[in-house]
């Protein structure tokens, strides 16, 4: 039962520190009672005790998936609570593995904590991050993206290199705690040292990045965006009776973004209920809000194509321009898992009813959309979660990304704020600024080092105008990639390996 309520406690620690709890400082010490729990268990117990903390955390941070599989995606309430569990035992999945690992490892070779747990916990995320077509929502890295010098790093490390941080600290307090309670009265506190050097040296390189940001951003030109933040209710949106006052509404936001001229105005995800490529009536009207606001609009539309003798249909972004062009369209490559297709649906085409949106295919290409001001990228809703997605649309040349969300589908939960918080480690890890344009928020501006400069609020309407910069130059994370974590998961292969290795030599 100790054991049993350490790992329930780390698991409730690390629900605290996301959005909108927001007690970040929690994270520094989050896995600690799960390192004490699984300390003296067999590998088994250990598996078992991760899965627990992995199960209460993920079960407080992505609650509101019942929210908006059943509220809004009309699906059964008892249905949802199954599509949520099944969710969340399989993100346990990887603290359950964490736990069996880092004990098969540390027990055979003898190492600390501190030497095997950082690298191995980044190693699992980045799985998680890929595999089944990914989802990396809640890694750990992100519960501090309101900590500003600590997070520069990420433009070498990727959101990763924060989450070992974070558990580098938990497991030289671990190891320090452990060494005490032996009894030692002189611990070595060379680790502890090295500890406090490498949190020294990201903090410094932290406030030395924010200033250098800061001194080239204001000898920049300023690009000009509205965000126009419709507001309109998810359980309306599709009426087809509502259609005409849902583009009174865009309109209406439209001309008093004009107001203050800017280059481009933004709408969210699918703002227009209806194909824009082929719809007859109310194409005309949006063509025509570019005309009359002289500014090109960006606007999420779902499309359609047909390809290889059949019809196939996307969640797209059109960019038009003030002469009522088409001068560009994004379709959205990272579709989410049973929201806009069901996965291996060739195999699995008896759950294409719990899709809630339909099945959707993906778009075929990174490519970015031009405009006078310059080139930029589009992440759609859940993409924005991706980092080497969002890394490819600035290598590939983006002065600058939007990412246009519908998260309606949340209702007032977390889920917003935990979207949100993510964007603002692709502005750092590329240096970008980022327009985030969402039907019921939070529309908002970041600048390239992960300050929020402006935000809307929550379920209102708002026109939001802000002035951006164009890239800061490449960092090391756009050219290269996750390269911290790839070696990282290295040198946990070889770990494994060892530990393996010293075992059948003892067996011999």
């Amino acid at each position: 039962m100790r054991q049993f309520l350490l790992a329930c406690l780390s698991g409730l620690l690390l629900c605290l520190i996301f959005p909108k709890f927001d007690m970040e400082i929690l994270a520094w010490v989050s896995l600690i009672p799960l390192l004490f729990a699984i300390r003296s268990e067999n590998l088994l117990t250990s598996f078992y005790l991760g899965f627990i903390t992995g199960f209460v955390s993920f079960l407080g941070i992505l609650y509101w998936v019942i929210v908006a599989v059943n509220t809004y995606g009309r699906i059964h309430l008892i249905l949802s609570c199954v599509i949520l569990l099944l969710l969340v035992v399989y993100l346990s999945l990887y603290v359950g593995i964490f736990a069996f690992l880092l004990n098969y490892i540390r027990r055979r070779i003898q190492w600390k904590m501190v030497v095997v747990a950082p690298f191995l916990w980044i190693t699992l995320e980045y799985v998680r991050s890929f595999f089944l077509t990914g989802f990396p929502w809640a890694t750990l890295g992100y519960s501090q993206y309101l900590n500003l010098p600590l997070i520069q790093v990420a433009d070498i490390t990727g959101v990763y290199g924060i989450s070992f941080l974070i558990v580098l600290i938990n497991s030289a307090i671990y190891d320090y705690i452990s060494i005490m309670g032996r009894g030692e009265r002189h611990p070595s506190l060379r680790e502890g040292v090295l500890v406090l050097a490498i949190l020294f040296v990201v903090f410094g390189y932290g406030v030395a990045q924010i200033k250098r940001v800061e001194n080239i951003s204001s000898h920049q030109r300023k690009i000009i965006i509205g965000l126009a933040q419709g507001n309109i209710d998810q359980s309306i949106k599709w009426s087809s009776g509502y259609q005409e006052e849902t583009l009174r509404i865009y309109q209406n936001l439209s001309l008093t973004l004009a107001r203050e001229q800017p280059s481009l105005i933004i709408w969210p995800e699918t703002a227009t209920p209806f194909f824009f490529q082929s719809e007859e009536r109310y194409r005309p009207w949006v063509l025509e809000v570019a005309e009359k606001t002289g500014a090109h609009l960006l606007f999420g539309s779902p499309s359609h194509d047909w390809r290889e003798g059949k019809m196939e249909y996307y969640n797209s972004a059109y960019l038009l321009s003030p002469q009522k062009e088409v001068i560009g369209r994004y379709d959205k490559i990272h579709l989410v898992p049973f929201g806009e297709r069901v996965p291996l649906s060739e195999f699995l085409f008896f759950l294409e009813s719990l899709s809630t949106v339909g099945n959707l295919s993906p778009g075929r290409t990174v490519q970015n959309l031009h405009f006078p001001s310059g080139d930029f990228g589009v992440l759609i809703c859940f993409e924005i979660i991706f980092p080497n997605l969002c890394r490819k649309f600035v290598k590939g040349g983006a002065d600058f990304l939007v990412t246009i969300t519908n998260d309606a589908w949340f209702g007032r939960t977390s889920a917003p704020y935990q979207h949100l918080s993510m964007a603002i480690f692709r502005a750092i890890e590329n240096r970008v600024s980022i327009a985030r344009a969402a039907n019921t928020g939070i529309s908002a501006f970041i600048d390239a080092k992960g300050e929020i400069r402006k935000r809307s609020g929550l379920f209102v309407k708002e026109a939001l105008v802000g002035q951006i910069n164009p890239k800061i130059g490449e960092t090391f994370y756009t050219r290269y990639g996750d390269v911290f974590v790839i070696v990282s998961s290295s040198l946990v292969f070889l770990f494994v390996l060892l530990a393996y290795l010293k075992r059948i030599l003892i067996f011999l």
